[in-house]
Order: structure tokens, then sequence, then C-alpha cells
């Protein structure tokens, strides 16, 4: 039975049979013709026995091995090496089929190769997962051919693997080495350290005329008979936080990626360069509740902590609860922290819903709004209208490109900053953004 479930037969055996089906039948009107067809016959049968005595004599003609990275990179082209050694004497044509993750959606990806006697080979191929998640690679099946090629063995190597797709670490590695060449990183940042109120304490020393009498230490005093008071510095490491929306708006896909995808990998990317200035990164997410508070930190675990809490994160087809979010935010993050919200906003109108929060969040916190373009929007405005519907329909796209920008003033007219970006650019704007804001001291 496993003998019949591998053996196949090629295309080239059924093409010599149709002719020597042709032979009989022009033998009815040429009698020489039926010998020809006949000594045909008995050299495809005798071929056809070769044949299967060259493969099916050993019973292991070639080993095959997958090598898989244990963790993918989202949206990144991730390179998969399959090892293929020749056992036996003979010239061989391989076709490997290898079953793929079923997110891949590949359902008829084969490789060819040829190897010589005892010979080794290494293929490599790249796969592009745009689905965050677990990954299941199935068996390895090899279809092995000799010289003759009129039957294929099939050999299966059982190569079960299962990896996981998380956000985008090369994109977040191709971010650090563009942010080492930034102004802030090889100038440093140009801040004088001051004395202020603030949680970072700094040395105890004796009370003068003009010092707060609220940060008099009576510990220290009673201890030494004389006035003490506390002083602070301004914190050198400031609190970060990646908010992302994930509700139904940021469902758009663009470039096979949703934008909640997209605000993924730049929310990792971010968070490794704030982590490398030795502030504290954190990560907010948000639909109709708050579903992940990581709160900031800059311990040497954090930036793994932040991987595989955005790997965990799930879509939402709800709509966005601000108001909770601000709840939220004003309960777990009583310090003065630096924001970067990713949502988006499909018309004037959704916007004006959600200001007032907004403006609340920035009255406590700096809050940058990370909005994105609708480049299919811009492309098709640009298109010649030929046709009264072609003129109405890019009236129509002009109309949603106007409102994009007036959110945008909207936003600068109640003191919010804004960014309006295409997706592929979200990463370089944020990171920049975040290096400007730290060079001039804001946060």
């Amino acid at each position: 039975m496993k003998l019949i479930k591998s053996l196949y037969l090629t295309d080239r055996i059924f093409y010599a049979l149709g002719g020597i089906v042709l032979f009989f039948f022009f033998s009815f009107f040429f009698e020489f013709l039926f010998f020809v067809a006949l000594c045909a016959l008995v050299i495809t049968v005798a071929l056809f026995v070769v044949d299967f005595f060259l493969l099916y004599t050993k019973r292991n003609i070639v080993d095959v091995k997958r090598t898989v990275s244990s963790v993918l990179s989202l949206s990144d082209e991730n390179s998969i090496f399959i090892r293929i050694e020749n056992n036996s004497n003979l010239n061989l044509t391989i076709k490997i089929i290898d079953e793929l993750p079923y997110q891949l959606g590949e359902r008829d990806f084969n490789i060819k190769t040829s190897l010589g006697k005892l010979d080794k080979d290494t293929i490599k191929y790249k796969l592009t997962p745009l689905v965050r998640g677990e990954y299941s690679f199935g068996n390895i099946h090899a279809m092995i051919s000799s010289f003759i090629f009129f039957i294929q063995k099939k050999e299966t190597s059982f190569a079960e693997f299962k990896t996981a797709v998380y956000p985008s670490i090369l994109q977040m590695k191709q971010q650090e080495l563009i942010a080492l060449n930034h102004p802030s990183f090889t100038q440093g940042d140009n801040k004088m350290k001051k004395v202020g109120k603030s949680y970072e304490f700094d040395q105890i020393k004796s009370y003068v005329s003009g010092d707060d009498p609220r940060n008099i230490n009576w510990k220290a005093t009673s201890r030494l008979n004389e006035l003490m008071t506390n002083h602070f510095e301004d914190e050198r490491s400031q609190q970060v936080y990646s908010i992302i929306d994930k509700s139904r708006i940021m469902k758009m896909p663009f470039d096979g990626l949703t934008l909640v995808d997209y605000a993924i990998n730049t929310s990792l990317a971010l968070s490794n360069i704030i982590l490398k200035k030795q502030d504290n990164a954190g990560l907010i997410t948000f639909s109709e509740s708050v579903d992940t508070v990581l709160k900031a930190d800059k311990s040497n675990m954090q930036l793994k902590k932040l991987m595989f809490s955005l790997y965990k994160e799930k879509y939402n087809y709800s709509e966005a609860n601000y108001e909770l979010l601000y709840a939220n935010v004003r309960r777990s993050i009583p310090n003065r922290s630096l924001l970067f919200l990713y949502t988006n906003f499909d018309s004037f109108y959704a916007l004006e819903r959600v200001v007032p929060i907004l403006r609340m969040l920035n009255k406590y916190h700096l809050l940058i709004v990370m909005f994105f373009e609708n480049t299919e929007l811009d492309a098709y405005s640009k298109h010649e209208a030929k046709t009264v519907l072609d003129i109405y329909q890019q009236t129509i796209a002009k109309k949603f490109i106007l409102e994009k920008d007036q959110i945008v003033k909207e936003l600068k007219k109640h003191g919010i900053q804004s960014i309006k970006c295409n997706p592929k650019e979200l990463s370089i704007n944020t990171i920049n953004k975040y290096l400007e804001l730290k060079s001039v001291g804001a946060i």
C-alpha cells in the first residue's frame, strides 16, 4: 500500500503510451507500423521497470531538512533553508513540496532542483508573513525522478515545526541604525541640570532663604538641630507611552498589513530607541475597553515584555472608547509623560467627537497624535477624469483628502501636536519626532 501511495506516473510515460496507441491505430492502414508499435511498447515497459528498480532499490534516496528561525518578523522577508542530500549513485531531478502555514495562503508552493551522485545542496527561499501569531509548518515531500523520468517516487520527511511571527524585529534594527546617526545620539541632549520640584531626589542641604518650606526634612532637622531641606532635580528618564487604537477604523488594509500592524511595528521600533536613550517605555492598547497597560520602565526585560504584549494583540471591530482611555491614563500614569497615540480619523466629525478627550490628555501629558494618509485616495484623485462619474468620484476623494488637512489644523488649534503620514513612513516619522522633542527638552 505504501508503495502504491509513493508511486506517481509522469507526463512522459503518458506521452509515450499515447504515441504507441497512435501507432497501433495507423497499423490498420500500414501493416509495418504494427511491429514498430510493438517494439515501442516493449521498450516503454522495459524503461518503466528499469526506472522503478532504480528508484525503489534504496529505501531513502534523499534526506531533506528544513531550518526555520524560532521567531519570524512581521511584514519582512524571512529566510527559510532546506538542506537536501542525495544518498544514491544516480543523477536525480527533485521537486520539493513544503507544507507552508495556512496563514500564507500558498497552496501550490514547490521548488525544483537537480542533484548529482552523492551530492548535497541548500535551498533558500523567503516568506513574508502578514499576520501575527503562531505558524505551523508541515512535512516536506520530495518527488524524485531519475534520468528516464517515467515515474516519480514520493519521499516524505517528517518536519512539523511551529514558530511565532512577532512584530517586525528587522524593522526595529533598521530604525535603530538610522537613529544612531541622528544628532541627538551623536551630540547628546543639550540639557542643563536644574533644581526643581520633581520625583528624582538630589540631596539634603541646609535651608536658605527662598527655599520651599514644603521641602523641609524634619527628621534631618531634628537630628542636626538646624533646618534641612530636600532638593530635587529634573528627571532625566522620561516616561514615553505608545497608545494604540485597535478599533474598527484601524483595521483598514495597506499593502497587506492593517493600520494596527503598522502601529504595532512602529511601537516596537520606537520603544527600542526610547530604551537606548535611557527613558522609560510603556504601552497601552484600547478599543471598546482598555486591553493592555504595561507600565513604563527601562529594565533589561522591558523590550521583551513589550514585544510579547504586542505579539498577543488582537483586532477589534467595535468603536474606540476614548472616555475609558482617559480614565485609565489618569489612573495609571500619574506623572507627566509623552504619549504617542496611533489612531485614524475617517472624517472631521469623527475628530470632533474625541477632541474634548484629547484636550484633557494633552493638559496633563504631552500628546502626539499619529494618524494616516489614505494613499489610494491620493493616487485616485490625480488620475485623469474621463467621464462624469470619474469627476464625481474624484471630487469626493479630494473632499476626504481636504478633511485630513483640516484635522491637522483643528488639532493644532487646540494645542495638540499631530503627524499625518504614509503608513510606510510611520516608524521613521515617529522616531524623528521623539528625538526632536528629546533634544529640545520638551519632555
